[in-house]
């Protein structure tokens, strides 16, 4: 009996607590979401595992020289989401873009959802760093709120992450109510025309372009717009393509896998159990929502503004959940008009809102800083 008791006594069954236990629901609970509902796998799955790893009582996971205290480094310095923007870049087309130059402002108008956001989240009381850190949350970009989090408000990193995919994995559930809130069937069952190629020059400049002018304006901004569009150029350059594939599919399902087991990590019972996090997760939603609600709004001006040439619809893909957003326009767009196609259309904005998304960070942080 006394080998027995001894042995108990070594494992965490003996020492853990009703925290740790909501902690290893919830960490069941997003991997439920990742497999079973497929919400987000590939972020879902290693976060959920990681948040798993961390709540274990005695394993030592987050401890200094712990598994995950190393794998946290990268994201401590910074080097995980930029990663990850690389490969975003390697695969996003900005053909759509460039061959719609004015779509760029409906992915600008769906970042007023994160200032809106802050000043709101600075009247419950979060510090600066805190609110911007909440508000970016409504670009829907996890790699771009990770990012941010980490530099500004580290200590709310693991609700932020979760809230921040979370919404991105719902957006088929959160935008079609406000898009058809906001435009009248009129306005849906506008056809747009095509998009049409851009050359293969102009698609190689635009990365050289926007990095240069981006990074000189807001120098805060380019570790995240210098990787995505070094990935880009890597995708159009056309004489690396062994990079380029390299950049879609090794590294980035490499880097996602330390970046969500790293998240993970810092789901802690008291980081993450504390009344904060629900106010977190209110204020992304609203965040959502408005970035979500701007677009649209600009697509009506535009659509008067164009004689009815614009469906304000698309503005919803203003923000950076790519291609889903986009997806997202086309299905609504469809419902109202059979004959309606607006995926090529929406992704202009969808394109548009990565490059918004990290251009707010930079601000905030310089804001910040």
């Amino acid at each position: 009996m006394g080998v027995l008791s001894a042995f108990f006594a070594s494992t965490a069954f003996s020492v853990i607590t009703w925290q740790d236990a909501v902690m290893l629901a919830v960490s069941v609970l997003l991997l439920y979401l990742g497999i079973v509902r497929k919400y987000e796998p590939l972020l879902l799955v290693p976060i959920g595992f990681g948040a798993l790893l961390a709540n274990i009582p005695l394993a030592g996971m987050t401890a200094d020289g712990g598994l995950l205290h190393y794998f946290y480094f990268g994201i401590e310095t910074g080097i995980f989401p930029p990663l990850i923007f690389l490969g975003v870049g390697a695969m996003t087309d900005f053909g759509p873009l460039l061959a719609k130059p004015n779509t760029f402002l409906l992915g600008a108008a769906a970042q007023f959802g994160i200032f809106g956001t802050l000043l709101g989240a600075r009247a419950l009381g979060f510090s600066f760093a805190e609110s911007a850190s909440i508000a970016i949350i409504g670009g829907a970009d996890g790699p771009t709120a990770i990012y941010l989090t980490s530099q500004l408000a580290e200590h709310l990193l693991g609700p932020i992450a979760v809230a921040a995919y979370s919404y991105m994995a719902l957006v088929p559930v959160i935008q079609p109510p406000i898009i058809r809130a906001l435009t009248s069937e009129k306005e849906r069952v506008v056809v747009m025309s095509d998009v049409k190629q851009v050359s293969q020059r102009v698609k190689i400049v635009f990365p050289v372009v926007t990095t240069i002018v981006i990074a000189l304006s807001i120098p805060a901004a380019t570790p995240l717009v210098g990787m995505l569009m070094l990935g880009n150029l890597l995708r159009e350059a056309g004489v690396v393509e062994r990079l380029s594939k390299t950049a879609q599919n090794e590294l980035v399902n490499i880097v996602t896998i330390l970046l969500g087991v790293s998240v993970g990590s810092k789901m802690s019972a008291a980081e993450f159990l504390v009344i904060d996090t629900l106010f977190i997760i209110g204020l992304g939603l609203i965040a959502f929502s408005i970035g979500t609600a701007s677009g649209v709004l600009l697509g009506k001006l535009m659509y008067v503004i164009s004689g009815g040439k614009v469906n304000p619809m698309i503005g919803a893909a203003g923000v950076s959940a790519v291609p889903m957003a986009a997806r997202v326009v086309q299905k609504v767009g469809q419902e109202a008009n059979p004959r309606n196609f607006l995926l090529m259309n929406a992704m202009g904005p969808n394109v548009a809102g990565v490059i918004g998304s990290a251009v707010a960070a930079g601000v905030l942080l310089s804001l910040a800083g």
